[in-house]
């Protein structure tokens, strides 16, 4: 993609980041802020496990962040079966690991069935959504019980594309407002060998790919460089 200039960014643009693995995404906007001095935020968050698509907007444009927010995303990934995590990810320790060998690959496609669609979801008690004034996972990481209310989200597709039992590779299209990794856990316990999620990529939001976004530390250096001039 064209890279725009300072001055672009501060009139109001769009940048697509590809989000390394353990960068959060506010790390992303706190580093690219520093150095544009323009107002900038993004469209929706990464777990810092995740990699992949990130849009941020700049300048006046941070005004249209929820349209951006709103579009349809796709992901893929690897769920690990076998054993489920309290974070539903590799965040926290794996535990009651169970067998999973008995499953046929028909069995596992079939059990994707029931996530496709409009569904209700619980999100993970690990999570970024307001509970009582302070963030679910705050309270979950003190030892409290956290209870979250399920919510409507739209799986458009869940396909495996390929099965190397534990992990098993997937695509999937959704809503705004799903949680890929209680999607991994809730597949896990349809199995009934239980799942966590293990890898995780996102590859497309709307009409935006990660194909085209950039990585945060190119995008520091043209930054740098467009400063010097």
């Amino acid at each position: 993609m064209n890279k725009p200039t300072i001055k672009e960014m501060q009139e109001g643009t769009v940048l697509l980041v590809d989000k390394p693995y353990r960068w959060t995404s506010f790390d992303v906007i706190r580093r690219l802020n520093k150095l544009m001095d323009a107002k900038i935020g993004h469209a929706g968050t990464l777990d810092p496990l995740a990699t992949g698509l990130l849009i941020c907007c700049t300048g006046p444009l941070t005004k249209k962040i929820s349209d951006y927010q709103m579009l349809p995303k796709e992901y893929t990934g690897i769920i690990h079966l076998g054993a489920i995590t309290p974070t539903y990810d590799l965040e926290s320790e794996p535990q009651d690991f169970k067998d999973f060998e008995q499953l046929t690959n028909e069995e596992l496609q079939k059990a994707t069935e029931a996530f496709v669609g409009e569904i209700m979801q619980m999100p993970p008690a690990h999570s970024a959504i307001k509970k009582d004034g302070k963030r679910a996972y705050e309270l979950a990481r003190a030892g409290k019980e956290v209870q979250l209310d399920a919510r409507k989200i739209i799986i458009g597709e869940f396909e495996l594309t390929k099965i190397e039992l534990p992990e098993v590779h997937f695509r999937v299209t959704c809503s705004t407002g799903t949680y890929i990794r209680s999607l991994a856990h809730d597949y896990g316990q349809a199995l009934g060998c239980g799942a966590y999620l293990q890898e995780l990529r996102r590859t497309k939001i709307g009409n935006f790919k990660a194909d085209d976004a950039i990585d945060p530390e190119e995008w520091i250096k043209y930054l740098k460089e467009q400063k010097s001039k």
